[in-house]
Order: structure tokens, then C-alpha cells, then sequence
């Protein structure tokens, strides 16, 4: 049986992996260093916590549920004493791709993040629709990344990655450099900043005078349409002339010219990452 050495068990994302990961073919050793966090643990899965040193000395996966800012030096406490050929799996990409992790050229790094169950889908329960993050009861894709070890590895970390991320539809594979694209740049520095500006904007059409109910209903439901032309999920769906004349007429206003290098260029992403793994003093 495949050991799994789960490190951060009982943080928000720890947990969820600790649930997932019990009705599977893994025999699973939790480790949490705070009291609360264990609490946590055994309230949610009625597991218990042993400590790190015992967890990965017989570890074939080491599952890093730490934050990013933290797993560099959490790994760099340990990596000597990994028996060789274990993977270490990292839930993103910022700290592989910042230079974070320890040299060790005899075990494998893994990278995996989920896509989050896609706004448009098939779903049919009520607890699916509402299951936004994923990981409970909606279906989402993940992405994978082998960042160094063997090929024989990728599958193995793949079925850890379909597990504490199930249910899963697609799993795709990249290199950590596009994961880095990816997250933080497309999904995190473009689409969140895009998702808070329009309710920023949301909140402008009230402040002015539309009942709040009416312009979080109105959004939202052009939101859907824009979506699905935008992506060609409804192929025959066109924006309108008026619609285009605007795009037209508010990317000058909205947008700064050359903001797409800005943030996707190589050295952007690079800074990026560094500054989620190095965050300034506040």
C-alpha cells in the first residue's frame, strides 16, 4: 500500500485532503503542528496526527498542505532525511517555480492545482451546484505538473492528485513554468482582479441609483451569456454590434496599453511568484 505523509492535515486545505483521501487505496499519515489544527482534523475525519519526523520516514508521497510562503522552509527542514525516490507533491506553483525548493536530485517534485468545478457544467444536485471550490460533490479538471524524477512518478502522483481533488474529470498535463501562467497570472492577477473590478462596478450602478438585487441579477446573467460567446461554449451566440461598438470604445478607458506583457511576460510571472513565496512586511 501506497504511504502518503499528509504535512498541514489540519489547515482549511488539509483537511479537505484528509477527508478525500480516506476511502482510497493510500494508508495516510496526518501531521499538524497546532494544536487547533489537529482539533480541527478529528472533528472533521476523526483522524489522528503523529509527528513529521515518524510520518515521512516512511513516506512514498509527501503531500505539502502549507501555505506558499512557508513550503520552501518547511521542505528545506526535512528534504535530507526523504528516503530516496519519495515524491514530494506541492499544491501550486508558486514555490517550484521561485527557486524555493531544496536541491535533491533523487527524489521527485510534483506540482498539481485544481481548475475548480467550470461555471458551465452538468451538474444536477443541489449540493454540487453550490459546491464552488470543489473537492466535496462537483465535478472540476486538475492540472499536473512533473517538475523533476522519473516518468513512472507522473502516474502515480496524478492518482494521489484525482484523489484529494475528486471528483475529477479531466487531468491535464504542463510544465511548471505554464502552471505559473496559469496561477497566479491568468487566474489570480487577471480573472480575480476582473471578477472584484466588476463588483466594484456593481456597487457603482447602485451607488447611483439601481436596486441592488436588480443589478446583481442583471450582471450576473449577462455574465452567462458574455461567457459562453466569449469561449465559444455557445458557438452560435454573437455579441451584438452595439456590444462590440462598446468593447471597442471601453478598452482604451478600462485597460492600459500593454497590460498583457506586463503580467505575462516570463520576468512578471517570475517577480510574481517570488513576491507570493517572499510577501513584503506590512
Amino acid at each position: 500500500m501506497t504511504k502518503i505523509a499528509l504535512l498541514g492535515a489540519g489547515g482549511k486545505m488539509g483537511v479537505r485532503l484528509a477527508a478525500n483521501l480516506q476511502d482510497t487505496r493510500f494508508d495516510v499519515d496526518h501531521v499538524e503542528i497546532s494544536p487547533e489544527g489537529r482539533d480541527r482534523l478529528k472533528a472533521a475525519t476523526g483522524a489522528d496526527c503523529i509527528e513529521q519526523g515518524q510520518a515521512i520516514s516512511s513516506a512514498d508521497v509527501v503531500v505539502m498542505a502549507v501555505p506558499d510562503c512557508a513550503i520552501g522552509k518547511v521542505l528545506k527542514t526535512f528534504v535530507n532525511d526523504l528516503q530516496p525516490g519519495t515524491a514530494v507533491m506541492m499544491l501550486d506553483a508558486a514555490a517550484p517555480h521561485a527557486g524555493e525548493l531544496p536541491q535533491r536530485d533523487d527524489v521527485t517534485y510534483f506540482v498539481t492545482h485544481p481548475c475548480h468545478p467550470p461555471i458551465f457544467n452538468d451538474e444536477t444536485e443541489l449540493d454540487a451546484k453550490r459546491d464552488y471550490f470543489g473537492g466535496v460533490k462537483a465535478q472540476q479538471h486538475i492540472v499536473c505538473a512533473l517538475m523533476q524524477g522519473p516518468e513512472d512518478h507522473y502516474a502515480l502522483c496524478e492518482e494521489v492528485a484525482r484523489s484529494i481533488y475528486a471528483p475529477v474529470m479531466r487531468s491535464h498535463r504542463c510544465t511548471v513554468e505554464q502552471l505559473a501562467i496559469l496561477e497566479p497570472a491568468l487566474s489570480e492577477t487577471v480573472a480575480a482582479t476582473f471578477a472584484m473590478t466588476l463588483r466594484e462596478a456593481t456597487d457603482e450602478a447602485i451607488r447611483r441609483g439601481v436596486p441592488k438585487q436588480i443589478a446583481i441579477d442583471f450582471v450576473i446573467g449577462h455574465l452567462n451569456i458574455e461567457l459562453a460567446i466569449a469561449y465559444e461554449i455557445f458557438p452560435e451566440g454573437k455579441f451584438s454590434d452595439g456590444a462590440l461598438q462598446a468593447i471597442d470604445n471601453a478598452k482604451p478607458l478600462i485597460l492600459k496599453e500593454g497590460w498583457m506583457d506586463k503580467v505575462f511576460a516570463p520576468e512578471a510571472v517570475l517577480e510574481s511568484v517570488r513576491e507570493i513565496c517572499n510577501p513584503p512586511e506590512k
